[in-house]
């Protein structure tokens, strides 16, 4: 008997021990909660777009080490909190509510199509969220609750038929518009059908094409397109596809022998990553236009090659033997970077503070410039370069604008346009 009263005893003490452990450890979780500022990671690492995001993800990442390496913000230590909406537009929206409701972030940095946009814009304006935005897209929105640090149109989409439609650029006079069926390709093309209308370029000279995303099958639509650039005059494909159907496009126009002497391709959602899948022998002369290219020469894109490179191979992600970076991965870094130091001047993380604190912010970024943050519309003022494809997979510059490029929101080619204001005021605009 008495050993058995001992054997209780000492069971009674461990679950005293256990329990004082767990609440310990809940005293030091909510502690350790209080101690850091929760950042929101919202990119597709699964689907048809995680060959585009996941390195968004990566980059944000090694930003948020490098300020923790600094001290971190306001005293405290930044706390990713990374979430999968795995290429799925609604649950964009159910993660971003997690992420604001539930996690408690002061920022999210995320999304890549504008489906996946504007399927967690309601979500972030009802609740007061801050998102930043790094990819090019349609324009046609601005939000008071949103930074747009990717291209709009002017900054990307028009200077790049501009140049296609000029000597230099081959004087084309018919053009396809090929893309993924949803909103960035569509709109996108319905300011750049009402541009070469200003231009004197009919409908007749004018193929439009869509494909669903994770398309696959390329034959038949580049046939089409080879029909089309036979009638005699000079033809350019302007390609919005995007995610992984990237990869079968430009293996079949390797395929059929798309020649860019022939019939040049300039993409909007293609960089260094979607190529590294391809053969791009076949695609030298090809086109893509961005705000960013892994090849420029500066001072600033040697040490952001130099860290992307540390980094990937510290945390053995894929690929660290062959490190590329792209336009949005410099979006992305360009915006983390601007959001601490407009933390830093509001000394707070409060949204409204932060957003106000936004307005002028400069960053030098990795393509050489001084990024600008617009102090009215939330978009970057960003140049522009046209690179060819390279046999390596990298990209020349072959045409650039002379500076920074300040962003138009709402396009002068859409006639609703007129009289748009250009700055949010607190409700979406689209």
């Amino acid at each position: 008997m008495s050993q058995r009263r001992t054997f209780i005893k000492r069971i009674s003490t461990l679950a005293g021990a256990i329990a004082l452990s767990g609440g310990l450890g809940l005293a030091s979780t909510s502690v350790l909660a209080q101690n850091t500022i929760k950042v929101g990671v919202l990119h597709s690492l699964s689907g048809t777009m995680a060959i585009s995001e996941t390195v968004l993800k990566d980059v944000t990442l090694m930003a948020i080490e490098e300020i923790n390496a600094k001290g971190g913000l306001l005293g405290k230590k930044l706390e990713p909190v990374v979430v999968d909406p795995a290429s799925n537009w609604p649950l964009f929206a159910e993660k971003g509510r997690q992420l604001l409701s539930q996690d408690k972030v002061a920022v999210t940095f995320g999304c890549w199509t504008s489906v996946s946009r504007k399927s967690v814009l309601p979500v972030y304006e009802e609740l007061n969220g801050l998102l930043f935005y790094p990819v090019q897209y349609e324009g046609e929105e601005l939000s008071k609750n949103v930074f747009y640090t990717g291209a709009a149109p002017n900054q990307q989409a028009i200077p790049a038929v501009e140049y296609l439609m000029s000597k230099d650029g081959g004087s084309a006079k018919r053009f396809v518009l090929l893309g993924t069926d949803y909103v960035y390709p569509r709109t996108t093309n319905k300011i750049l059908r009402a541009f070469l209308h200003s231009k004197g370029i009919t409908d007749a000279d004018i193929m439009e094409e869509y494909t669903p995303f994770g398309h696959s099958d390329y034959q038949t639509i580049i046939g089409k397109i080879k029909k089309f650039a036979g009638e005699g005059k000079k033809t350019a494909v302007v390609s919005t596809i995007n995610g992984d159907s990237n990869v079968p496009f430009y293996k079949e126009l390797g395929n059929q022998g798309l020649k860019a002497t022939d019939v040049p391709v300039v993409a909007f959602s293609v960089g260094e990553e979607e190529l590294r899948g391809v053969d791009t022998k076949p695609l030298v002369g090809h086109l893509a236009a961005w705000n960013y290219f892994m090849s420029i020469k500066s001072p600033a894109n040697d040490e952001f090659k130099k860290k992307w490179a540390a980094y990937a191979k510290k945390m053995k992600l894929p690929n660290a033997d062959k490190p590329l970076t792209n336009d949005p991965m410099e979006a992305a870094y360009i915006g983390i970077n601007m959001w601490a130091q407009a933390v830093t001047k509001a000394k707070t993380t409060d949204v409204d503070k932060v957003i106000a604190a936004m307005a002028g912010q400069t960053f030098k970024a990795p393509s050489g410039i001084v990024s600008t943050m617009d102090p009215k519309n939330h978009h970057l003022h960003k140049a522009v370069f046209i690179g060819e494809v390279k046999a390596d997979g990298q990209f020349n510059v072959v045409w650039k604008t002379p500076g920074p490029v300040k962003a138009m929101p709402w396009s002068p080619y859409i006639p609703e346009n007129k009289g748009k204001k250009d700055e949010p005021d607190g409700k979406t605009k689209i």
